[in-house]
């Protein structure tokens, strides 16, 4: 198959992105937080291919996309409260809500649970595919399973292309990780992912809400709950602790370690690079963790960069767990198999 990339006119490039949702086809296309693989939700066989194409297990769900609570009624079973109330506060946005889901959504799409992760997403282009299209759209990343996310058009093309019909082209994501995913049939509530909804955001609304830890392949109720997840092909060493001198030297001691014919990346806010300017390592900055916006935009994309200069290992700080931090901490975190370098 050969995979067509459409930018520019928007209004044309969703008339031929739709043509192919309505037949059952598979279209990439930007959201605000990563690139989405989207196909209609309500078709079963169109889904499978979902599946298919990212080499995605079963057991993992779907998230669901809607551009209307006209639509989203037509898939839930009811709206609660705290549904609207969260809506009202973040749609459209970077945030996922998990509820009982109506017998219009198959149970592929929600590995067989009687919950369905649903969302109104900010992107115009995803919005309007949405609308024109007519049907809810399951789209996870537009990216080999496992994988970091795609962030760009480019990065869809190095995990799908041949596999997938079209991408649009809607330039670079905005914010750059997942979205949120709350689970409200839990009480009290559940952040099962991390995204780009902060967890302090949230509690300002609802209250209390826990947030998830350890996974059981079971019972996923969300995506990004598997303990190696967002992963590139080098192995991810995360680094913490309290001391950021100890850190560095702990790093440093480690790249002396392995860097005997091996190529080792490390990723560092820009203001530590210097620390590492003499070692045989492939450095890429981070912006600095008091702008975790930005660290978030860029971070799948440090992890692509490094992937392609055939690092062996990427060494990287963890970040601070507040606001947008705690998802790039969980990303990271996954990506390393949820493990930690702990410096004392």
């Amino acid at each position: 198959m050969q995979t067509q990339i459409l930018k520019g006119n928007v209004k044309r490039n969703i008339h031929v992105a739709v043509d192919l949702i309505r037949r059952g086809e598979l279209v990439a296309f930007p959201t605000e937080t990563v690139y989405g693989l989207g196909a209609d939700a309500t078709n079963e066989t169109a889904v499978a291919k979902i599946f298919a194409a990212k080499g995605r297990p079963h057991f993992d769900p779907l998230i669901v996309h809607v551009s209307s609570f006209s639509m989203l009624e037509g898939i839930l079973k009811e709206i609660p409260d705290k549904a609207r109330i969260l809506a009202e506060s973040f749609w459209p946005g970077p945030l996922t809500l998990v509820l009982p889901k109506r017998e219009e959504i198959p149970d592929i799409v929600t590995a067989g649970l009687p919950t369905v992760a649903v969302r109104i997403p900010q992107n115009k282009i995803a919005l309007n595919l949405i609308k024109e299209a007519g049907v809810p759209i399951a789209a996870p990343s537009a990216n080999i399973f496992g994988h970091p996310s795609p962030t760009c058009a480019d990065h869809v093309i190095q995990d799908l292309g041949g596999k997938i019909a079209l991408i649009l082209d809607g330039g670079a994501t905005q914010v750059g990780v997942e979205s949120t995913v709350v689970d409200l049939t839990h009480s009290p509530p559940a952040i099962l992912r991390p995204g780009g909804v902060g967890r302090e955001s949230l509690e300002d609304i609802l209250g209390g809400v826990t947030v998830f830890s350890g996974m059981n392949e079971e019972v996923l109720k969300s995506p990004g709950q598997m303990k190696q997840h967002y992963a590139p092909r080098a192995k991810v060493l995360l680094f913490q602790g309290k001391c950021q001198k100890k850190i560095i030297a702990a790093m440093r001691e480690t790249i002396n370690k392995l860097n005997k014919g091996y190529n080792i990346g490390v990723m560092v806010p820009e203001e530590m690079c210097f620390h590492f300017r003499n070692e045989k390592v492939i450095l890429e900055g981070l912006s600095s963790f008091t702008d975790m916006n930005a660290v978030a935009r860029n971070i799948y994309t440090k992890m692509r960069l490094l992937d392609g200069k055939k690092v062996s290992h990427i060494l990287v700080l963890a970040p601070p767990e507040q606001g947008i931090g705690l998802a790039v901490y969980d990303r990271l975190f996954k990506a390393a198999g949820s493990q930690l370098v702990e410096v004392d």
